[in-house]
């Protein structure tokens, strides 16, 4: 049974655990955390009065309260530089020998996309019909190409210090992870950013979070889809939408970004 004489949380201390998982909007902490009800203006009114001077809250200039980071904050995310990749394969896993045959990057750099490096791959096996019809890479296309060990260099180099960014990016992690130790013995170890779970916590209601749906959403075409360079490209332009509605959401470094991503 409950005890009664036992006083419940205060609203500072309900604010606090609603902000726990992630930035909020002035209106939403009044509503669904402070259960402040009625007008608007008096709601967020009551909210800045009861949060406004206390250092363990910050609130931003669209009214998205957060708690005052306990850390000091990273680099903000505009000024960090991504590796966008976007991997093209024989079809199947690498666990069962298949192997890439198109590998792209393209660079994010102070919200703008910079360089980009593409190349086809000899994957050392054939290409089933079906992914030839689907990328348009052929056996012929690659039989002159690098091994992937010939273009290991170039990729570890244009990854080193950088986000690693894909579109389902497990995928492109694991192919390339598991490529670069079998070439040189050293796998990938930088942060990691999913596009795909970027866009189902920053733009709701769509109905598939696949790359054509997400672009078209923004209005991004994609040159050449299913084959690396396009795909890779379309995906960072990608990137620096999502990435402006993390800020706005609250999200100032990559910490802040994560801490989104994982809330409710």
């Amino acid at each position: 049974m409950k005890d009664r004489s036992l006083p419940g949380p205060t609203l500072v201390e309900r604010a606090d655990r609603a902000l726990r998982t992630g930035p909020l909007h002035t209106l939403e902490l009044a509503r669904s955390a402070l259960k402040l009800e009625g007008n608007p203006r008096a709601a967020s009114a009551a909210v800045f009065a009861l949060l406004g001077s206390d250092p363990r809250f910050q609130v931003d200039g669209e009214g998205i309260w957060r708690l005052a980071s306990r850390e000091a904050p990273g680099p903000p995310l505009r000024r960090l530089t991504f590796a966008v990749v976007d991997v093209e394969t024989t079809g199947g896993s690498f666990q069962r020998g298949h192997r890439i045959t198109e590998v792209a990057i393209v660079e994010v750099r102070n919200g703008e996309v910079g360089a980009s490096f593409e190349s086809l791959v000899n994957p050392g096996r054939s290409i089933p019909p079906r992914i030839q019809g689907l990328t348009g890479i052929t056996d012929a296309m690659v039989a002159e190409a690098p091994s992937f060990e010939g273009v290991a260099p170039h990729v570890a180099r244009r990854l080193e210090g950088r986000v690693f960014v894909a579109h389902n990016a497990s995928f492109d992690w694991g192919f390339l992870d598991q490529e670069l130790l079998r070439a040189s013995g050293t796998g990938l170890s930088q942060p990691r950013l999913c596009t795909v779970r970027m866009g189902r916590r920053l733009v709701p209601g769509l109905r598939s979070y696949a790359l054509d749906p997400l672009t078209r959403h923004f209005s991004i075409p994609i040159h050449a889809r299913h084959r690396a360079h396009g795909d890779a490209l379309a995906t960072a332009r990608l990137l620096l939408h999502l990435l402006n509605r993390a800020e706005v959401r609250g999200a100032s470094d990559l910490a802040g970004l994560e801490r989104l991503l994982k809330g409710r």
